[in-house]
């Protein structure tokens, strides 16, 4: 059995301007979690702060006496950028250029993005869109900050949403061994394929992508149908995944060493859930009770405060 301290588990947590980074690792920490994923402005804007060195090096020495490594956090690129769509593309080069220079700025190692949206041209002109923009990115980026495109739910006009389209990207891209992929669960599950029968999927991945491309994986349980195309989380255990899947999915062993990051959803839209669900992934134990005892727990938090 694979001994828990091995295991690469933690969550979405903020990125705030006061402290920044250092807001992250602690909120991290709070949760029992060993790695974990921020953005680095809100995902949905442009508004950024400058890097606070001194913030960012506080959180480092916090990461080294928690046993965290910062060469398995993951940042996650904001939801503005569509390099899929032409008319987009400009701000979409320049933008992601601009995170990337703040990831090295923390000294982060991969940056998650999703890769666009044809938004009615598309899939094939769709794909040679984000390949130009990628190309474009990677000529001017020097850094040593790896892209990594997300597996996509389908939604709407969404490509990424099967293997064979992330290839096409892959092999579109001069400097390909720049790029990486990050697994969601929740995404491939509503993409349609099956992760009841995971080792088929990690299979079907490593033939047509190869297995040595994934660097994260979002754990996230779906709301939805295997092949709704939705895109809707669930927390762990609670959706149509369910928990004994995702947990065969987190301890796979051919994915020991990729950090999982859940993204699932607070509790009544206030009560983050990954203190919880990361003792209960550590446990290997479902409680069915969970969504109350969260509740309780940060009622009774604060309280004692």
């Amino acid at each position: 059995m694979e001994k828990q301290n091995k295991l690469l588990i933690g969550s979405h947590v903020s990125f705030n301007k006061k402290d920044q980074l250092l807001a992250s690792v602690q909120e991290a920490i709070s949760y029992g979690a060993n790695t974990f994923m921020f953005y680095t402005g809100a995902p949905q804007n442009t508004a950024r702060s400058p890097i606070d060195d001194f913030k960012t090096i506080e959180a480092m020495n916090w990461m080294k006496a928690n046993q965290i490594d910062i060469s398995k956090v993951i940042v996650h690129a904001p939801y503005i950028i569509n390099l899929a769509n032409r008319k987009n593309l400009e701000f979409g080069v320049s933008f992601l250029i601009e995170e990337l220079e703040r990831c090295s700025e923390l000294g982060m190692k991969y940056l998650v993005l999703h890769p666009g949206s044809h938004v009615g041209v598309g899939v094939e002109e769709g794909i040679q869109n984000i390949v130009e923009g990628l190309n474009e990115v990677l000529k001017k980026y020097h850094g040593n900050t790896m892209i990594l495109l997300e597996t996509m739910a389908g939604k709407g006009s969404e490509i990424g949403s099967n293997f064979h389209e992330l290839k096409q990207i892959l092999n579109g891209v001069t400097y390909s061994n720049r790029l990486g992929i990050c697994m969601d669960t929740c995404h491939l599950n509503d993409a349609g394929y099956d992760l009841t029968d995971f080792d088929q999927v990690l299979e079907e991945f490593n033939q047509i992508i190869g297995i040595d491309k994934i660097h994260c994986i979002h754990i996230n349980d779906s709301k939805n149908t295997r092949g709704s195309h939705k895109d809707r989380h669930e927390n762990i255990g609670f959706g149509t995944i369910g928990f004994d899947s995702l947990i065969k999915i987190i301890y796979h062993e051919q994915l020991a060493t990729i950090p999982k990051i859940l993204e699932t959803p607070y509790i009544e839209g206030d009560y983050p859930p990954y203190k919880q669900e990361i003792e209960m992934i550590r446990n290997r134990v479902f409680h069915e009770n969970l969504r109350q005892e969260i509740i309780s727990f940060y009622k009774e938090t604060t309280i004692n405060k």
